[in-house]
Order: structure tokens, then sequence, then C-alpha cells
């Protein structure tokens, strides 16, 4: 796996060892960026399924100032650590080992608020649609920011969750990328 873009463009980092979760391919990821950023002039993130990183890393080479990535997969969180001191940005990433509802309980009582949230929760278990409306209902999402779901092609969610509005759909293969925005 490596940065496609970015302050650390083509550096390589690490994916985590076993079949446990699955990376974003560098071809989602671009298409991704390119429709909502490329480059981002500040910002936070939460990338509540955090797998690797791969996507924080490639947010944060792009200009965004901090992630929050959580994982409830010990293996994952390992990757995470090992791939933001490879890159140097430790201080910009808040690493969460638990389960995304703590997650996004924890996130919610601290009064975190998000300019980018990256949704790629395991495809059999499914739960992108409440996770809008619990992210809509504690209003974690900045006025005109983004959140990006990755999900099976065959799912399909409202083209609006409360003030979420699905502005852009795509499959690629098996996976379908869902882009919602904020309303202003």
């Amino acid at each position: 796996m490596r940065i496609v873009a970015g302050k650390f463009g083509s550096r390589v980092i690490q994916a985590v060892e076993g079949n446990t979760t699955r990376p974003t391919t560098d071809k989602i990821k671009e298409a991704i960026f390119f429709r909502i950023g490329p480059y981002f002039d500040g910002g936070d993130m939460l990338d509540l399924f955090g797998g690797s990183g791969n996507v924080s890393f490639e947010a944060i080479s792009r200009g965004m100032n901090t992630s929050l990535l959580c994982d409830q997969n010990g293996k994952a969180i390992s990757t995470i650590k090992k791939n933001a001191a490879s890159l140097d940005v430790q201080s910009q990433c808040t690493i969460w080992k638990m389960d995304y509802k703590k997650a996004l309980q924890k996130a919610c009582e601290e009064k975190r608020c998000f300019d980018l949230v990256y949704l790629d929760p395991p495809y059999k278990k499914q739960q992108i649609k409440s996770i809008l409306e619990f992210l809509d209902d504690n209003n974690m999402v900045k006025e005109y920011g983004d959140v990006v779901c990755e999900s099976l092609k065959e799912d399909e969610f409202p083209d609006l969750v409360g003030s979420l509005e699905k502005v852009k759909d795509v499959t690629y293969g098996i996976t379908r990328i869902t882009y919602y925005r904020k309303k202003g």
C-alpha cells in the first residue's frame, strides 16, 4: 500500500496482517480524494473503521490537520501506530482501540465535529445508515463537511439523512462509494 499524493506521495505504508481488514485500493482512494479534495486546507477527520489508517494518512498527506482513527482490532491499532510513526504524524492522530459505537459515543461526549468522515465497516455487518443518523443527530459533521461511505455495490442508502445529503454514488467492481455532504 502507498500514499498516492501530497507531501507523503509514493511513501509505502503497512497493511494489517491477515485477512481481517480490507484495504481501500489506490484506484478507489484516488477517486475519493479527487471528488472531495483533492487537497485540504486543514480540517479534522474521523476514520471510524481505521484498518491500517490508509485513508487517514492519505488525507493528512493532502493537508488534513488531524484524524481520529478507531478500530477494535488489536492488529489494526498496532499497524496504525506503526504507520503514523513511519510518517512522523503521531501528533496529528488520535487512535482509539474500541468498538465503533463506543467511539462514536466518546467523540460525541467530547463534542468533536469533523470536516471529513470515512466509513468503511465490514461489508457483512453494514451499519452505515445508523451511523449517519448518529452523526447527524449529534451534529458531528461540520457545515459543508463530507461523509464518504464504502460498502458492497448492492448496498443502497437514502438520499437524505437529516442534514446529510447524498451527492454522488459510484460503483467500482464490488465496491460502492457513497458521498454525503452536510447542507449549509
